[in-house]
């Protein structure tokens, strides 16, 4: 059977089997492939660790009439082991991964949207900027690549020129007066100047952003990317959102912090999902 080598990051593992995984990788050449490990799950597996969500591996494998076969797994990064350290980057990169399965399809290549997810986990994984913003840039920008790219300036439906402070989910962003659909929301300037700016990857003003702004900018991008794969990340309900104004955190790399979403933030999930229903079932 035909052999071929690819790089890529490992997405998803499933069990199969006593003893194998079926391993989900975004690859540079292939796109989204599913293929199976025989064998990892055992403790003297030669490649098992490194077939684990968020690892960067070259792959060797063979086609099968099903499933193809890793036969051989070289580590190019441990991304993985590094964020599973701390709660906060590793519910991130969960949410991540979700989304880049989500947004391809397998043996599609998507260039894009491998070196897009590649330079998040990387940068998540040295602690160049806070997680949850960048959690939010790749979101934002794997929904462009997609072809859904979100407007927080002009208006996205008549392309009035902006600022513009409504914004509405199934216009596409920010949206003018004329245009705006009953029920817009109307965020912060600053926390649309935030979006724009992670979006851009304009990180001296998404830096310098405020707790409060991020945390609405995070509902809107969640929101945002819900709404167009139309149904719910999972993943997104565990991401630890506290507000780094009110309570700073730790060095990550010391600390793991069992706490899941509070109360209030997975209630802010929770009537995103129930709002996008409810505009489903009026739609119909």
């Amino acid at each position: 059977m035909p052999l071929y080598r690819d790089e890529g990051i490992v997405l998803r593992t499933q069990k199969l089997g006593e003893a194998d995984r079926i391993v989900t990788l975004l690859t540079r050449t292939l796109g989204k492939v599913r293929v199976v490990g025989k064998g990892v799950r055992r403790t003297k597996s030669r490649f098992g660790a490194r077939l684990e969500p968020a690892m960067m591996v070259d792959v060797q494998c063979y086609e099968g009439r099903n499933l193809d076969t890793v036969t051989q797994a070289e580590t190019l990064a441990s991304w993985g082991d590094v964020l599973a350290r701390d709660y906060t980057t590793y519910t991130a990169a969960a949410a991540m991964l979700e989304t880049a399965d989500r947004l391809t399809e397998e043996r599609e290549p998507n260039l894009q949207q491998y070196l897009l997810l590649q330079g998040a986990l990387r940068s998540m994984a040295e602690g160049l900027h806070d997680p949850g913003l960048v959690l939010d840039a790749y979101l934002l920008r794997a929904l462009a690549v997609a072809g859904w790219a979100p407007s927080f300036h002009d208006c996205a439906r008549c392309g009035a020129e902006g600022p513009h402070r409504a914004f509405n989910l199934a216009s596409g962003g920010t949206v003018c007066p004329v245009c705006r659909p009953v029920g817009s929301a109307a965020p912060a300037p600053e926390t649309l100047a935030l979006l724009a700016a992670l979006l851009a990857g304009d990180w001296v003003i998404a830096d310098a952003s405020q707790g409060r702004h991020r945390r609405e900018g995070s509902t809107l991008a969640s929101a945002f990317l819900q709404w167009h794969l139309e149904r719910g990340v999972r993943s997104l309900r565990l991401v630890d959102r506290r507000d780094p104004d009110a309570q700073p955190r730790l060095d990550s790399r010391v600390s793991w912090s069992p706490a899941p979403l509070s109360v209030v933030d997975l209630g802010a999930v929770e009537k995103v999902e129930a709002a996008h229903a409810a505009a489903q079932v009026a739609e119909a």
